[in-house]
């Protein structure tokens, strides 16, 4: 239970109230965008830490990881939308694409399945999705390279809806291989 991976993983859950913090109490914009990019290079690392370093992976992490994925996912997009930085139609589409694919787990559920792998195509949405959101954040200043970094940030995030909404029409298709293939177990 102690591992790297659980606490990167634990560090990037304590985090999310204190980017709020900063970004709705503090006004603090610069430390926010510290946040968000750290919480995805620990995003990152602690997979790998996990899948290459003997004694690092756990059933928690495998089960925190994704957790915190989802509240990021959920959290960062509706905070920034409130900021006035990302559109409501960004947020709906992210959460209407996590409300589909939650709705098909009662059906693997039914079938002995407790969730399908995460696929590479997935992984690489949501690293465009958590590398948008701070350029898009880091856009917001009043200067020429923030002009920059907002072009970055919406290339990313377009890229990340795409990618993410593929994913979802991938993950749909094996949700319907399983039904197809496995019988409801009882």
């Amino acid at each position: 239970m102690l591992t790297v991976p659980n606490a990167l993983s634990a560090l990037r859950l304590v985090l999310v109230p204190v980017f709020l913090w900063l970004l709705f109490g503090a006004h603090a914009n610069g430390w926010a965008v510290a946040i968000l990019m750290f919480s995805g290079f620990s995003d990152w690392a602690d997979g790998k830490i996990a899948r290459l370093v003997d004694n690092q992976s756990s059933r928690l992490g495998e089960l925190l990881d994704p957790l915190v994925d989802r509240i990021y996912m959920v959290t960062v997009p509706v905070a920034l939308a409130l900021y006035g930085v990302v559109p409501w139609w960004v947020v709906l589409t992210l959460l209407g694409r996590d409300i589909v694919l939650a709705a098909t787990l009662p059906l693997l559920r039914r079938r002995g399945l407790t969730a399908l792998p995460v696929t590479y195509l997935g992984k690489a949405a949501t690293f465009a999705l958590m590398s948008g959101f701070p350029w898009i954040l880091l856009g917001q200043w009043d200067a020429t390279w923030s002009r920059v970094a907002l072009a970055c940030g919406w290339a990313f995030l377009l890229w990340g809806v795409a990618l993410y909404l593929w994913s979802a029409v991938l993950y749909l298709v094996q949700v319907g291989m399983v039904m197809r293939q496995l019988p409801v177990r009882s």
